[in-house]
């Protein structure tokens, strides 16, 4: 019996110390796996993001070669030019501007590219919008809406400029910036925004898809009242599902998400509010407008007929773009926006 177990002992020693060379063996196999695939992982993150180096051949070549042969890429190139271009501009701040409902949150995606460049972008929070606190109710003229931007544009040294971006109805308050600000302005970006003329409302821009603005007023579900039901509304708010149909027919489901939780009430009156445009200040400017060609809040036919009864410098198209290209087409956006940047 005593032999017995030595042999069983013995026996089991070598299965043992066989299983162990086994399970080394299987365990280098696993992280020799997990390595790979690691370099794998960040091989491709770094072969995807815009400026960084690109090597000629296959991934796993890319992965495992320890040769130096490097391929020198067109598009690679072509950045650093953009790069160097953006160097020798003067005018390096844009200030971005939202629209109804947004707040600077909305161009998280926007200041990052930016700012990769070398730009120097900064988002606005409008009165009674993201994180300002003032009560929406209160918020009845353009200019107090406007209030945030009027006070950047204020305390801009006197040599300096800026470019101003404008979302949807924030294409008001660039108007009015142009009107009374002209010389602290270098360009004017229109996002598929309110474009609007002398003697015209914001509000009348969207009455293909809400309606007059006598009718809204009248009979919307969507207006606030936050002086009492006998008042006259202050504010309005769209149900969810209708934002979702009206803004973000192409935007990834995360950025909906973030919009749903984020967006407030925006204030009646500015975009009941017309404008008093002169063709000596605002009609001096120099104007830009991008249209977004999947859009169903601000149409299509709506964006072609602003830039064709009141022609800015230059137009551009985002084709597959709901209302929100920071969204829904934010490569193509910044590419146009690193463009406009860039005209002399």
């Amino acid at each position: 019996m005593g032999n017995s177990l030595i042999c069983r002992a013995k026996k089991d020693t070598r299965e043992n110390g066989s299983r162990s060379k086994r399970m080394g063996r299987s365990q280098r196999k696993m992280l020799a796996e997990e390595e790979f695939l690691h370099k794998q992982a960040l091989s491709m993150a770094l072969h995807q993001h815009q400026l960084s180096q690109r090597f000629d051949g296959s991934m796993s070549r890319r992965i495992g070669s320890t040769s130096s042969r490097r391929h020198t890429d067109p598009l690679a190139n072509n950045e650093k030019k953009v790069l160097e271009s953006l160097e020798k501009i003067k005018f390096k701040k844009i200030i971005l501007l939202h629209g109804e409902g947004f707040g600077a949150w909305c161009w998280y995606k926007t200041i990052a590219h930016l700012e990769e460049v070398g730009l120097q972008p900064t988002a606005l929070d409008l009165t009674g919008s993201g994180i300002d606190l003032t009560d929406t109710n209160t918020v009845t003229t353009l200019a107090k809406y406007s209030q945030p931007l009027i006070k950047y544009l204020e305390n801009l040294p006197e040599d300096e400029k800026v470019v101003l971006v404008g979302h949807s109805s924030g294409g008001a308050c660039l108007s009015y910036a142009l009107e009374h600000f002209p010389e602290k302005i270098s360009k004017a970006i229109y996002l598929c925004a309110t474009m609007v003329s002398n003697g015209q409302r914001p509000f009348d821009l969207f009455a293909e898809e809400l309606g007059s603005a006598e009718r809204f007023m009248q009979e919307s579900q969507f207006l606030i009242h936050g002086n009492g039901k006998d008042k006259p509304p202050t504010g309005f708010m769209f149900e969810k599902q209708l934002m979702k149909g009206l803004y973000f027919n192409q935007s990834p489901t995360k950025d909906v998400a973030l919009a749903m939780v984020s967006m407030r009430s925006t204030p009646l009156g500015p975009i009941m509010e017309k404008l008093s445009l002169t063709p000596e200040k605002y009609g001096a400017g120099r104007r830009f407008y991008i249209q977004t060609l999947d859009d169903r809040a601000l149409s299509p036919d709506v964006q072609e007929k602003l830039v064709r009864e009141n022609p800015p410098e230059g137009v551009f198209k985002i084709k597959g773009s709901d209302h929100c290209p920071f969204f829904s087409k934010p490569q193509s956006l910044h590419k146009i926006l690193i463009e406009i940047v860039q005209i002399p």
